[in-house]
């Protein structure tokens, strides 16, 4: 009953990083039918081609032994064993090269889903795997109730397909086992090439269906719950509580920063308590004023503080405070739109700078 709720709850599609990490263990989408079509297919193709030249040079060593036994030695045990080792590497060369044919196309088939990968967890022992319980699951479950199906339709139906293919053959194949063996040899193999047609096909529907049947399988197992998809989003994107901690440090650091440069400015702009806007300019140094730092309330306060501390002159000016505070960013230059103005307080604090020069010489 669990198992259901997981499944009901499972109402989002699988994420990137969810199929991604379903690849790193192991969990991709095989279709066992495919290789089974593919070594029927090999099987065809070996008695199409290869089988009936086999076979014939098979007879004629048998064939050989028994018209003309003359040719043969029979003197000891040794000409026995050489004629068995004779016997023997025909029989190899006829059924070697169906398995070797059905092996290449078997794993052919199971690359072509998925390229082989060394996954410790798929081959680690798990006590789950031993639970009674797990088995019946699986012998009973939906996926085990698809494998007898799949098994009963080729039996039943294969059968059924090649014993109607086969019924008016019948009393012909009894009276070929009286005929020439090598007449019967070729009447075999067309019955042979008749059942693989039939299984072939049979097993391309079943393979077809176990594709779409197993990749909707992996797909829906795969999907994932609401808590799920919140989870996995947080742990991409970080834990709220501990960016916003972040970016408050990184604020605070900008802060301090921007605060210890306010003592090299070479005016403040402000709005009384509201605005505050540390320029700094240097002839040499400096093609326009560049802002050192900026702030209101709180901010615009301790920046008139260290202001007046370090004897950096204040000026009052509401709208030009406002205006620069919020089109300029600090570390910038000021935009043209504010060269005048600025100007005329940069001509203010040099002529106040020569009036206390001269008054000093004097």
């Amino acid at each position: 009953m669990s198992d259901d709720n997981d499944k009901e709850s499972k109402t989002e599609l699988p994420t990137q990083k969810r199929f991604t990490e379903a690849a790193e263990k192991g969990n991709t989408p095989f279709a066992r039918e495919i290789p089974v079509f593919a070594s029927t297919l090999a099987i065809y193709i070996y008695v199409l081609f290869y089988l009936p030249a086999g076979v014939a040079r098979l007879w004629e060593t048998l064939r050989d032994l028994f018209e003309k036994p003359d040719q043969w030695r029979f003197e000891n045990g040794q000409d026995i064993v050489a004629l068995f080792i004779r016997l023997g590497w025909e029989s190899t060369s006829i059924i070697a090269p169906a398995l070797i044919l059905m092996a290449c196309f078997g794993i052919g088939a199971s690359v072509l889903q998925n390229l082989p990968e060394p996954i410790l967890e798929r081959i680690s022992p798990k006590l789950s795997r031993l639970s009674p319980v797990a088995g019946f699951n699986r012998i009973f479950g939906l996926p085990g109730l698809v494998e007898f199906g799949k098994s009963l339709f080729k039996v039943v139906v294969v059968g059924t397909i090649i014993t109607l293919s086969l019924r008016n053959e019948f009393i012909s194949s009894i009276d070929a086992m009286y005929a020439d063996p090598s007449f019967l040899v070729s009447r075999l193999t067309s019955d042979v090439k008749i059942i693989l047609i039939i299984i072939l096909f049979a097993t391309a529907a079943v393979a077809v269906a176990d594709y779409f049947w197993t990749h909707h399988q992996w797909y829906s197992e795969l999907k994932m719950t609401k808590e799920e998809v919140k989870e996995e989003r947080k742990q991409m994107d970080g834990d709220p509580i501990m960016k916003q901690r972040q970016r408050s440090f990184a604020r605070d650091l900008a802060r301090k920063r921007m605060m210890a440069d306010v003592q090299r400015a070479t005016m403040i702009i402000a709005n009384p308590t509201h605005y505050a806007v540390a320029l700094r300019y240097v002839r040499e140094e400096d093609a326009a004023p560049v802002v050192l730092a900026k702030g209101t309330d709180i901010i615009a306060l301790k920046i008139r503080e260290i202001a007046e501390q370090h004897g950096i002159p204040v000026f009052e000016d509401p709208p030009l405070a406002r205006s620069m505070f919020a089109q300029v960013s600090v570390d910038s230059v000021i935009p043209p739109v504010f060269y005048k103005a600025v100007a005329e307080l940069i001509q203010r604090i040099y002529s106040s700078k020569n009036r206390s020069r001269r008054a000093s010489l004097n």
